[in-house]
């Protein structure tokens, strides 16, 4: 591998210990990201995909990815260690918290790095967030100068919710319903977590406290498809009245 050619982990921000899943997942997530159709066919934006594809088709394969492999051994043995350890400081991680409504529709942010090592102080950029982006996904961002080749790596967190929390994938939430409703059943509305209004079947005679799911309304999963929806169920006893009898 020659010095201008790019690291194939380091296209798809992963690590050399990454899964065949992982492998799948980052270039699903960074082709569809960097896409030239949607950067007006940008020569930076062809280069990007180019790069994704030959990183995918080389690391999906298991006898090329265990050739690519020995050459960026060999490769390290080579390498001086001051020019290994300089580009480990170019590279810099940060998490970023978003609302669960980000992950599902998609979102753009400005990202404040702080980074010791720049003498300039806190550097931004602007981070696009695909619609439909699990939670833990890592996106990167190529830095500028005094750091150019090196990488902000962003890990994506959920941030907590008011009116919905996360467990894995799935999402859960508290209906309050009437008594008549509980004993009777029928249809609710409620806030989705995507935003617009949901519809929530609730069945007949159903506990207080009981659990309704709704499949595939949770947050996206890494390798596709989404969570549920679990919907807990709470109301207040009917009270009735008995008018008092005369003496």
């Amino acid at each position: 591998m020659s010095d201008s050619a790019p690291d194939h982990y380091a296209v798809l921000g992963l690590d050399r210990r990454c899964t065949a899943a992982q492998i799948r997942s980052a270039y699903r997530l960074l082709s569809k990201q960097h896409h030239p159709d949607l950067h007006g066919g940008a020569e930076e934006a062809v280069r990007r995909a180019q790069e994704l594809n030959a990183a995918h088709e080389t690391l999906s394969d298991p006898a090329r990815r265990r050739a690519y492999d020995r050459d960026l051994a060999d490769e390290a043995g080579r390498t001086a260690a001051p020019r290994r350890v300089e580009k480990i400081e170019r590279n810099v991680t940060q998490d970023v918290l978003l609302r669960i409504e980000d992950f599902l529709r998609g979102t753009e942010l400005d990202v404040r790095v702080q980074d010791p090592a720049n003498p300039h102080g806190a550097e931004s950029y602007r981070l696009e967030v695909p619609p439909d982006t699990a939670p833990g996904t890592r996106l990167r961002l190529e830095r500028a100068e005094p750091f150019a080749g090196g990488w902000v790596v962003v890990r994506l967190k959920v941030r907590p919710g008011f009116r919905f929390k996360a467990r894995g994938a799935d999402l859960r939430c508290e209906l309050r319903i009437d008594a008549r409703r509980a004993t009777q059943g029928g249809t609710e509305t409620m806030p989705g977590p995507a935003g617009g209004m949901l519809r929530v079947a609730i069945p007949a005679g159903v506990g207080r406290g009981e659990i309704v799911r709704i499949a595939g309304e949770g947050l996206p999963k890494p390798r596709g498809g989404r969570g549920d929806l679990l919907v807990r169920v709470t109301y207040r006893p009917e009270v009735r009245v008995t008018p008092a009898r005369g003496r």
